[in-house]
């Protein structure tokens, strides 16, 4: 298996300066966060979500663009993905964001799904997606790009099941899974062996992060509550021993995508402790 940084995980470096601190830190591929950085944060301090440097603008030019991808090639880098926040059924933003992959000579990109809060019934967001990714799926054809539906929470694809069903109905070359067992954390738990399993040929990419439970009382201080938080890869639910050792028994050979969201460690460091904690694990 080889390792690559989503970087919404490394919000303080600009391209350059990640793709400096990955070589150093043994990983081999860049998935780069396509998404604008609201003006009115320009003056924030670097933050995953708002003012994060190291982010393609979705309308940005060409020579914007190809920046990201003379950044990795420098360091010896592959630009594996160009990962947006797409709506289910925007067909036009998804089709940009294949331009700009393919332009990069990125393998995939992230599809959108529909979000599930409960007001829409489940099959009725089932079948939207259904046709948005038919679209997309020739889209993936045309580029040569293949589209992947996340295990995300509050969607309707929280785990492998779900989003197995989904992309079942696909060519495996175009739509694939990105498996993230620190969101199933949240939502979407299962057997991790069985769930690869039945995933197979869709299992296009891992991300790697951790997550826990706080207790904490009730604003009216009648109950208890239990809300997810982020924490360091060797300290949450997942146990990423297992899933590694998973993993290498469906075969997987692909990348292991850091997307640390705990705050535990500095860029750079967060990037060096990934890859020799992964090394360890894999012994």
């Amino acid at each position: 298996m080889k390792y690559s940084v989503f970087t919404v995980a490394t919000p303080d470096l600009n391209p350059e300066e990640l793709a400096v601190a990955a070589q150093e830190a043994g990983v081999e591929g860049i998935e780069w966060r396509f998404k604008e950085v609201p003006k009115d944060a320009l003056q924030e301090e670097p933050s995953f979500w708002r003012h994060n440097r190291c982010s393609i603008d979705p309308y940005g030019t060409e020579e914007e663009w190809l920046r990201f991808a003379e950044a990795a090639k420098k360091h010896n880098l592959k630009s594996i993905a160009v990962v947006p926040y797409l709506e289910c059924g925007d067909i036009e933003s998804t089709e940009r964001v294949m331009k700009v992959a393919k332009l990069l000579g990125a393998s995939f990109i992230r599809a959108g799904v529909p979000g599930y809060d409960g007001r829409t019934n489940y099959n009725d967001l089932y079948e939207q997606a259904v046709r948005y990714l038919e679209s997309v799926e020739r889209l993936a054809a045309d580029y040569g790009v293949k589209a992947l539906v996340e295990t995300h929470h509050k969607t309707i694809a929280p785990s492998a099941g779900l989003a197995h069903k989904l992309v079942s109905h696909f060519d495996s070359d175009h739509i694939g899974v990105l498996y993230d067992p620190g969101n199933m954390v949240h939502e979407g738990f299962e057997n991790y062996r069985m769930g690869l399993e039945l995933l197979g040929p869709y299992l296009a990419h891992v991300h790697v992060k951790n997550a826990g439970f706080r207790m904490r009382k009730s604003e009216d201080g009648l109950h208890t509550e239990w809300t997810g938080e982020w924490l360091p890869l060797a300290h949450g639910i997942v146990s990423w021993p297992q899933v590694l050792a998973d993993l290498k028994a469906v075969g997987y050979d692909g990348y292991l995508g850091i997307e640390d969201f705990s705050g535990t460690y500095p860029s750079k460091e967060m990037l060096k402790y990934f890859v020799l904690q992964m090394e360890e694990w894999m012994k």
